[in-house]
């Protein structure tokens, strides 16, 4: 069956008193149930489906768009670990099986793994797979010192982040370059620092030529690249500055009195903002 695993556009054949049976491409059908029908469909209707397996392996047809598709990779959280395996949130009612034999290694509930979407071709069912490796292959040489790319931050070491580019290439954040954490999970703008003789792809999050400035400084740029304004000034509370940026009120004034300078941001009687350039 070719829809299974994508999101196809399929034609209603018929309905049942369980919903709606889809005609597939091999001259088969797939139900979609009823409750995922609108109420005033007809028979030669065409319905946008994404087609997987039930709970007891019968190819179904639903209306939901899941995380990932047939030969995608994405950040998944895992729900359930059991001795035959892990069930992943997708983001469909019935949760992604990642077997024991296509774990990269034992998993946690609650914490969260790159997976991707493959057919076991000896049941002909939906599996998650977290040896993402074995789909990696060496970044082309294209990948030039400054380019700009986008990247899938899926996982953190004691080296840095990893980074998924374009579902297929390896790439590394290392960790004395961060100055706050990237979320697992998340697809940022990145840009090329090296292209390693193995065909892995060292990363930075600053542009090739920015002026880099102290950790401090850099920490509280990054905050607010996201928030712009941060509620801190000069007079705030040693305390909240600490709670809030996990530093002394005497480096943050140094840290804002050099972004001041350099022109970064405007210091207000409520707190700090980016200047823009």
């Amino acid at each position: 069956m070719k829809e299974l695993g994508l999101i196809s556009k399929l034609h209603i054949n018929r309905f049942t008193d369980f919903g709606a049976y889809l005609a597939l491409s091999d001259g088969g059908e797939v139900l979609l149930p009823k409750g995922y029908l609108k109420g005033d469909e007809k028979e030669g209707d065409e319905v946008e489906v994404f087609v997987y397996t039930d709970s007891e392996d019968r190819p179904v047809a639903v209306t939901q768009k899941p995380l990932l598709l047939l030969d995608e990779f994405a950040v998944l959280e895992a729900k359930e670990v059991t001795k035959f395996g892990a069930f992943m949130d997708w983001g469909l009612p019935k949760d992604l099986f990642v077997p024991n034999a296509e774990m990269a290694k034992p998993m946690t509930p609650g914490q969260k793994y790159l997976i991707r979407l493959c057919v076991d071709y000896r049941s002909d069912r939906l599996i998650g797979v977290s040896k993402y490796r074995d789909f990696i292959y060496p970044a082309p040489k294209d990948y030039l010192p400054g380019n700009e790319c986008e990247g899938l931050i899926f996982e953190k070491t004691d080296l840095g982040y990893k980074v998924l580019l374009e579902d297929r290439y390896e790439g590394l954040i290392y960790a004395n370059e961060v100055f706050q954490p990237l979320e697992i999970g998340s697809v940022r703008k990145l840009w090329v620092k090296k292209r390693r003789d193995d065909g892995k792809i060292d990363l930075q999050i600053l542009p090739v030529g920015r002026v880099k400035y102290d950790e401090g400084s850099e920490k509280i740029l990054a905050i607010l690249e996201t928030k712009s304004f941060l509620p801190l000034h000069d007079k705030s509370d040693p305390l909240e500055i600490q709670s809030i940026l996990g530093m002394s009120k005497k480096h943050f004034k140094q840290c804002i009195g050099q972004l001041y300078k350099a022109k970064k941001i405007q210091i207000l009687e409520s707190g700090i903002s980016l200047l823009n350039d």
